[in-house]
This record gives structure tokens, C-alpha cells and sequence, in this order.
């Protein structure tokens, strides 16, 4: 963090002193400057010249006195609240009056390490986001004894790096860490309660949420002791259990596999540092969601039954038909399964036009697409796919009449995202048979499937979708029956305490969406996405999840509840957490 930070700074013309107590280190840091304008000049971003001028500009020094002239200092040592006291205090004797100090700290209180200090008006917090040169965010914290002279100093500094600073108040974390370190010590307790395996929840996550890194990878990248000593810096200021590390971050980080930087974490590294390749592991079977593991030897599937006429039912059969299977799309009316088809036929057809397929193939998709209006057309289908609407009764009564109709030995799936599949398959005299297939919006775009088993579930209907899986061309992940599944019951929780966080008057929604943006390399921010999903559906699985797992910290937000309450629904109502200038058809 030190040398990305004396990097950006440098590249800005500014001259740098950079001071490690160990030699060592400041001489690996100034060769980590230099290889860094190396692959510059290579890459010919800049030029020899500029390589030469940029590196006459540092300084490496192992004496704290060497800051002396400086009129801004950051401190980045590690997240060690005495450690970053003694360090602020000694500057105090050596530092200009009006030079600033700045504590790059995440999660430690700025207020106390500036209240301990000579002239805490010039203490201010400045957290940079890793790697420094590429992240764009800068949160610049103050507290209550900061002057505003500081605050508009290093802000002003940050736009001038190229930076996007954010204004944050001194709270456990800030914006951008408060919510991404909550949502990894969940990833973590959701994979040490073996619920899932790990590439499974990072594939779940970059996948369904269009993630950079999975929240294993991410905590393997950042450090395992690290990512803990964040959480207990988090949890002794809020006393939140959100905040409070899993127990397989202590026992990861005593064992000393700390990830990346160690070769091992939660994945096996071929060497040390971000170039590392993961070692595979060999198989020993998952966690609970695949009861053991995945199993072969599935049964044939050559027809393919669809039940719903809406956007997602649409795009499922568009992907099978896509990928050579028949489909039967069976609506409540004719009317409704042929607009369906026309829904269908118009997504075909901008696949051709943006070239991703040709006419031909388009014609024989469509052509693969059979619309009815009674179940009776499924008899002989191998696998039913219901796509209706959120409620259980009616999910319920639906798999009754699919019991009925459809061949004895056909799958029975449900795409439902935070129903319990084991009520569908209990609705039914072959629960063996039932199993939940979770695509995402919009189906024939988004890779991932969740897949989830019941306790009741066949290892051959199991197997089926994974197969099926592969022929379609998505990404399986293995999950067990419980709410959320596995995006789900990772995102909608930071989704809520986002909420929390503007509830609360701590920051705007421009402000937390930017922070996750520029500093967590989300593709958009949480009021975004909340306002695209819909505020009505978001409020109903945060009620799922907080009926399931009965922890107070998932009760949704009450400005969540309010909005809805006054019919502010996101993109679809034209107001939610932003206004539209139309609502979305």
C-alpha cells in the first residue's frame, strides 16, 4: 500500500520520501518503484526520460526525522492502533506546524488517534484502495477536531492524483470497507459451515453479480490476518455481530496460510504473491449444498417443458432453444404463451443484429419453440422448468399438476430465488425428482446457475441438470435449500446494510455507490442495483432471510420498508432511491 501510494504520488511530479524502520523493506520497496517504470517505459506509457525523472524523485529513508520537510504524511503501517500512535505522536516533534497527517487506517478510529496527538485539527484520515495505482477511490475521513483547511487539502490533493474522493464520517470501516468486510465474513461463514465449496461461492458471486473476484479470492488477496484484524478493529467499535470474524479466519491466519502472500488460504497457491496461479486441489467432495459430491450418470433429456409467459420463463426457453433442445412453453392462455414466443423471436432477433448469431440459427430457435396453454402438453417432456410467480400456493398447486401430467422418471425444477424447494417437492409423490434450478435475469446473458438439492433430491435428477447445465452453456453451482441460496444470502445483506448506512444519515447514496464502484470494482452501486431489482422484491427477500436465519442483523432497513410503504419501487415506478424520468416498461 506504501509503495502504490508513493507511486501515484510520484507519477503526479510530487516528490516522495519513503520510510520503512527496516532497510530491507524500504530497499524492496524503491526496487518495486523501479520495476514498476520499468513495465511503463516497456509498455511505452512513458518515456525514458520520464522513467528517469519520476525515479529521482524518491528518496527511501529508515529514520522517521526524514519526514521532517514534508508538508503532507501518511502513515500505512499495519492496522495496530498503538503501533499508528506512536508513529503520529513522533511526527508531532519533527513535522511542520502546518504540515498534515494523514492515517491510511480502515477500520481504526481516527477521532482517538487524532485526540492523542499535539494538533489533532490536522489529523485526518485518508484511505487509499488496493492496488493504489489502478483503484480510483479516496476516502477522506474527518472527525470532529478536524479543520476543514486539512480536509481541503488532501481532498484537493486526491482529484489532482486522479482520484475520486469521498467524504466519509469516522465509523467502523468508513463506506466502502464497513460494507465489503461485512460481506466477506459471511462468504467465509457461509464456507465454513460447508454449505457450499469455494469455487463455488466465488464462481456464484462473480458470476451472478458481476463481480471482479469472488470473496474467497478477495480475502486470499487482501490477507487472510489482515481481513481479521480489520473485522476485530470493526467489531470492538460496533459490537456488531456482522463484524465479528468467522472462526476460520483466526484458524487460517494461526495456521499461517494467510493466502496469497503465504502461497495458501482459502486456495493453494503456486507461489507467492498476485502473479500466483491456484493450485487445484484434488476432488474430496463438497459441502452440504452437493451432499458429498457431484455425482454422473444423469438421465436423457431431449425435450425440455417451460411453464410461465414472463420475462424470466421467456429467456429460459430462449437458452434451451438456443442450445438444440425443443421446448414446449406452456402460459395460462394461448394468447399469453404467443406473446411470450414474440418476446422470444425480438431478443433472437437483436442476437442477430449485434452479430452474435446468424439467421439461420435464429429461424431454428424459434422453430424449436412450441407455445401452449395447457400442462396436458408436457407429458412427455424430460425436464419441466416452472417460471411463475413468487408464491409458494400457487408454486405449490402448480407442481401437483406437473405430478400428474408429466412421465414418470422427468425432472421437475423450480427456478424459485428464495422459496424452500423442498415445499415444491413435497407437493408432489416424487420429491426424488425435484430440484431447484436458479437462472438469472436476464437468462440468456448471465452464466450462472445455482442448483439446489433437497434433502429428498435424487442423485439423478442431480446429475441431469448438471449435464443439462453444460449442454446450455451456464455455470453450475451447488447449493443446499435454504434461503437466499448463495447470491442471494451474500448480496441482499450488504444490500440492506447500504441502506442502513443512508438510513442513518452516515453518507448519501451518490457517496456509497461511488465507494463500491471505484473501490470495490462493483458494477454499480447498491442504490443502483436496488432500484433496478425493485425495492418491493428486495424488501421481500430480506424478509426471507431474516425469518430463516432469525439474526437481527438482516431485518430489512425501515427506510427499505417506508419506500415500499409509499409505492417508491425503483426503475419500474419512475422513484425509489433516485427519481427517473420515466418509469421503466
Amino acid at each position: 500500500m506504501g509503495t502504490g501510494i508513493a507511486e501515484v504520488l510520484l507519477r503526479s511530479g510530487r516528490e516522495v520520501i519513503g520510510i520503512d524502520i527496516d532497510p530491507a523493506a524500504a530497499e524492496r520497496a524503491g526496487a518495486r518503484l523501479r520495476a514498476s517504470a520499468d513495465r511503463g517505459v516497456e509498455r511505452r506509457r512513458i518515456t525514458e526520460q520520464q522513467r528517469h525523472d519520476l525515479l529521482s524523485r524518491f528518496r527511501a529513508g529508515t529514520d522517521l526525522a526524514d519526514a521532517a520537510p514534508a508538508d503532507l504524511v501518511i502513515e500505512v503501517v499495519p492496522e495496530d492502533y498503538d503501533l499508528k500512535l506512536s508513529v503520529l505522536t513522533a511526527l508531532d516533534d519533527l513535522v511542520r506546524p502546518d504540515a498534515v497527517l494523514a492515517t491510511g487506517t480502515n477500520a481504526l478510529p481516527v477521532t482517538r488517534l487524532a485526540a492523542e496527538t499535539a494538533r489533532p485539527e490536522r489529523v485526518v484520515g485518508l484511505h487509499f484502495f488496493h492496488p493504489v495505482p489502478a483503484m480510483r477511490l479516496v476516502e477522506v475521513v474527518s472527525s470532529v477536531l478536524t479543520s476543514p483547511d486539512a480536509i481541503e487539502r488532501v481532498t484537493a490533493l486526491a482529484r489532482d492524483l486522479g482520484k475520486e474522493p469521498v467524504a466519509a464520517g469516522d465509523r467502523p470501516g468508513f463506506i466502502a470497507d464497513g460494507l465489503l468486510f461485512g460481506y466477506l465474513n459471511r462468504a467465509a461463514a457461509m464456507y465454513e459451515a460447508r454449505y457450499a465449496t469455494r469455487e463455488d461461492i466465488d464462481a456464484a458471486m462473480r458470476l451472478g453479480c458481476g463481480l471482479p473476484m469472488g470473496p474467497l479470492e478477495l480475502l486470499d488477496l487482501i490477507g487472510i490476518d489482515t481481513a481479521r484484524a480489520v473485522l476485530e478493529a470493526m467489531y470492538e467499535r460496533s459490537r456488531d455481530r456482522l463484524h465479528a470474524p468467522t472462526p476460520v479466519l483466526g484458524q487460517l491466519a494461526e495456521a499461517g496460510m494467510t493466502g496469497r502472500k503465504a502461497g495458501r488460504g482459502f486456495y493453494t497457491y503456486s507461489g507467492t504473491g498476485p502473479d500466483a496461479e491456484v493450485v487445484p486441489d484434488p476432488p474430496t467432495g463438497g459441502g452440504s449444498g452437493d451432499r458429498g459430491g457431484r455425482t454422473t450418470g444423469g438421465r436423457p433429456v431431449e425435450t425440455v417443458g417451460v411453464v410461465g409467459s414472463g420475462t424470466m420463463a421467456s429467456g429460459i426457453a430462449e437458452v434451451f432453444a438456443k442450445a438444440g433442445y425443443p421446448v414446449i412453453l406452456v402460459a395460462r392462455s394461448e394468447e399469453k404463451a404467443n406473446t411470450a414466443r414474440g418476446r422470444i423471436a425480438k431478443s433472437l432477433d437483436r442476437s442477430v443484429t449485434k452479430g452474435r448469431m446468424s439467421a439461420g440459427d435464429r429461424d431454428a430457435a424459434l422453430a424449436r419453440i412450441v407455445p401452449a396453454d395447457t400442462l396436458d402438453a408436457l407429458a412427455d417432456v424430460d425436464l419441466a422448468v416452472e417460471a411463475i410467480a413468487e408464491d409458494l400456493t400457487v408454486k405449490q398447486d402448480l407442481f401437483r399438476a406437473l405430478d400428474k401430467v408429466c412421465r414418470a422418471g422427468a425432472v421437475l425444477a423450480t427456478t424459485t430465488s428464495s422459496l424452500p424447494v423442498v415445499a415444491c417437492a413435497r407437493a408432489t409423490s416424487r420429491p426424488q425428482d425435484v430440484i431447484g434450478m436458479h437462472f438469472f435475469n436476464p437468462a440468456p446473458a448471465m452464466k450462472l446457475v445455482e442448483v439446489v438439492r433437497t434433502v429428498l433430491t435424487g442423485d439423478e435428477a442431480h446429475a441431469t441438470v448438471h449435464e443439462v447445465c453444460s449442454r446450455i452453456r451456464k455455470h453450475p453451482v451447488d447449493c443446499g435449500d435454504r434461503a437466499g441460496f448463495i447470491v442471494n444470502a451474500l448480496l441482499f445483506p450488504y444490500l440492506n446494510d447500504a441502506v442502513k448506512m443512508v438510513q442513518e444519515h452516515y453518507a448519501t447514496p451518490d457517496a456509497v455507490d461511488t465507494a463500491m464502484k471505484l473501490g470495490g470494482g462493483y458494477p454499480m452501486g447498491p442504490f443502483e442495483l436496488l432500484d433496478v431489482v425493485g425495492l418491493d422484491v428486495s424488501l421481500a427477500i430480506e424478509e426471507t432471510l431474516h425469518r430463516e436465519f432469525r439474526d437481527p442483523s438482516l431485518a430489512p432497513a425501515p427506510l427499505l420498508r417506508q419506500l415500499v410503504e409509499a409505492g417508491c419501487l425503483g426503475r419500474k415506478t419512475g422513484r425509489g432511491f433516485r427519481e427517473y424520468t420515466r418509469a421503466a416498461s
